[in-house]
């Protein structure tokens, strides 16, 4: 913005970090705007933003965490913070909206609560998960946090942390399987079906694709007219993908993007654990969920890791209904032998496909976007939002 412009005087601030969180913001500030065209809002985020309407100061975005150093991720945080503050100096924030990504936002609105404006969080800091001692950081620099788990909202106001459930965009959505069905005809012949969603940061990839393919190469073995698909969130990680795999095993091919089309067209899903595994649950497909990681990795997670599950489903659903290897330190054959059973036996994909249904009730009657705009607004405005 020109110095000579006029400063709006009711602007609001998106933070974003990660193409999910990209993703999750761009249809929340479309609904802002469609309430209140006038409002200037301004992010560090990326072209989803963008095209939403947002006026984008910084790309953050692009690369999110995927591949950086945990001393090269900690740096670039430093001095995004640095310039988020110096910005803030000369404009009038209403309210900071941070999206997700809680190492890189709580610095942030921690200056921006500050700096006098109302710090929102769309998606909840996992705290039931780990990091319980952030919880004090957390409710000194918020006034709301839009939880996207049904469970998340009586947590986080348990602890004197004002939450609302506002749905969750994988979840509260509508996939049309006939349009789906269309899309699925330049995916190979074959049955069973097996989909590969080796993860959608480049560490994932890393380390669960040779892991997963093995996974795909032992059930071949059982199913001599399987077909299979690997897919990749992006071009980048398709590369990737190429040089861990250089010879894919017979019948297995390998897409870039469309997720729901892969899903409709499997019997079953070997997923990386994270969001994915909601995808998978709103078409109520059989799955199995993965997460290798080294003997350190492993062990700091069962020591820090605070939840029973580590599946979103799993979570949800307070139960195991599908599979969990998170993490992971073995070898392929205990995945084997769990999707073996939804492969070669259709009632027990049936018995996971309603469990999954039941979990898809607890978010009926949500629209992610359009509540947090309305709860943004009366965080905004000083309205309860209770």
């Amino acid at each position: 913005m020109s110095e000579r412009t006029p400063k709006p005087s009711r602007a609001i601030l998106f933070t974003a970090f990660e193409p999910s969180g990209d993703a999750l913001a761009a249809p929340v500030i479309r609904q802002l705007l469609h309430h209140d065209p006038k409002l200037a809002i301004y992010a560090w985020g990326g072209p989803l933003m963008h095209r939403a309407g947002a006026t984008v100061i910084e790309q953050t975005v692009e690369a999110g965490a995927m591949g950086l150093s945990a001393l090269r991720r900690f740096s670039e945080i430093r001095r995004e913070v640095r310039r988020i503050k110096r910005w803030a100096r000369e404009h009038r924030v209403l309210a900071h909206v941070a999206v997700d990504s809680p190492a890189a936002n709580f610095p942030i609105a921690k200056v921006m609560r500050k700096a006098g404006a109302k710090v929102i969080h769309l998606a909840a800091p996992q705290l039931w998960a780990w990091g319980r001692w952030r919880m004090g950081k957390l409710r000194r620099s918020t006034d709301l946090v839009l939880c996207l788990l049904p469970f998340e909202e009586q947590w986080f106001n348990d602890r004197r942390v004002p939450a609302k459930f506002i749905g969750h965009p994988a979840i509260n959505r509508r996939v049309n399987l006939q349009q789906l069905r269309e899309r699925m005809h330049g995916l190979p012949q074959g049955a069973p079906r097996v989909v590969i969603f080796p993860g959608s940061r480049r560490q994932e990839v890393r380390a669960n694709t040779r892991l997963l393919v093995s996974v795909y190469n032992e059930l071949q073995g059982r199913h001599s007219g399987m077909g299979g698909v690997v897919v990749a969130a992006n071009p980048e990680l398709a590369r990737l993908i190429r040089r861990r795999i250089k010879v894919f095993p017979s019948g297995l091919h390998m897409i870039t993007g469309s997720i729901d089309a892969a899903i409709a067209w499997c019997d079953l899903a070997l997923a990386v654990s994270g969001t994915i595994t909601l995808d998978i649950t709103v078409q109520r497909k059989a799955m199995v969920g993965v997460y290798k990681t080294g003997l350190l990795s492993w062990l700091g997670a069962n020591i820090l890791l605070r939840t029973r599950y580590r599946l979103l489903p799993n979570i949800i659903a307070e139960r195991e209904i599908v599979p969990e290897f998170v993490p992971h330190i073995g070898g392929p054959m205990p995945i084997v032998k769990q999707a073996t059973r939804y492969l070669q036996d259709s009632k027990n994909a049936a018995v996971q496909s309603e469990e999954l249904h039941r979990v898809c009730l607890r978010f009926a009657n949500h629209k992610p976007a359009e509540e947090a705009a309305r709860l943004i607004r009366k965080v905004i405005a000083g309205t309860p939002v209770t």
